[in-house]
Parts: structure tokens; sequence; C-alpha cells
């Protein structure tokens, strides 16, 4: 799995016109899914997205809380473009998860986010449809997130080519 996390003042959703997810100050998380994935790279990504210390405490102390620890929102957004080859100019997504297995497994993902912080606190887009994501961003903050085995494939791969 891989993520790019953005710390945000807030973030919102929009399908066909309507919004239909938003959050204030927190995470928006585009999460992208290989084929390869199991539900350990989900507990790791869930585990490092909630507790990955990006937000300043109370005395102003920079990169020492959590997401949890400040109980503030998180917005995920599916998004299978992390997983893109560049074949020359073309785009190839043939290392993301098909979408009739991907959905079930994001759905997963979600509802593990949801048992380890506070459900209401983890919102999604729409799995799927096209949607624009409007994101205002905090500092910029901008992390990427890969899990282990992902990483440690894509390093074998690449000594053997």
């Amino acid at each position: 799995m891989k993520a790019v996390i953005q710390r945000v003042m807030k973030a919102s959703v929009i399908v066909e016109g309507e919004v239909i997810s938003s959050i204030g100050k927190g995470l928006c998380v585009l999460i992208g899914i290989s084929k390869d994935d199991t539900t350990r790279d989900m507990e790791y990504m869930a585990r490092k997205i909630l507790s990955t210390r990006i937000f300043e405490d109370d005395r102003g102390k920079r990169w020492n809380l959590s997401v949890k620890d400040k109980g503030y929102e998180i917005l995920c957004i599916s998004q299978f473009t992390l997983y893109h080859v560049l074949k020359g100019n073309k785009l190839d997504f043939h290392n993301a998860m098909a979408a009739e297995k991907s959905e079930g497994f994001y759905q997963e993902f979600l509802s593990l986010m949801r048992a380890q912080y506070r459900e209401d606190l983890i919102k999604d887009g729409k799995f799927g449809a096209y949607m624009q994501v409007n994101i205002q961003n905090d500092g910029p903050v901008t992390i990427e997130l890969e899990s282990p085995q992902q990483k440690y494939t894509c390093e074998l791969l690449s000594e053997v080519a």
C-alpha cells in the first residue's frame, strides 16, 4: 500500500456537483492499493497514519503529536493511480489491485481505521467515482508512506533490472 498524507486545515470531496464528505483540521490521505497487498500492509498503514507525529503540541513544539493525539479528522480517498507505471508517456496501472477486489480491501481498511480511532472522525470519498477533492494544505505538510513489504518488493525488482 501507498499513501500520500497531507496535513490540512479543511478538505472535501465533491461527486456530481454534491459535497459528499468534508473535514476540518486533520489529514487528507490518498490511498493506493497494490495487487499484492495483504492484511499486514493494511494494519501497518493504519497504524502509521494514526500515529505519525505531524502536528505541534500546545506549547508549540513541532512534529510532536499525531492526528489521534489531537482528535482531528481524517479524509481517506482511494487513489489507484498511485500504482502507475510509465510506459513511454502512457500510464499503466497493472500494479494496482483490480477494482472488484480493491473495493472490499479499501472498505476493510476504513473499518480498521475506524476501529483503531473514532468512527465519526474517519471520512471517505466514493470508491470508483470521479471526484473533485478540495484541500486546504496546512504548512504545507505532505508525507509519502509505503508499507514495508511493497517497498522491499520494489527494491528487489530494481536490483534485478
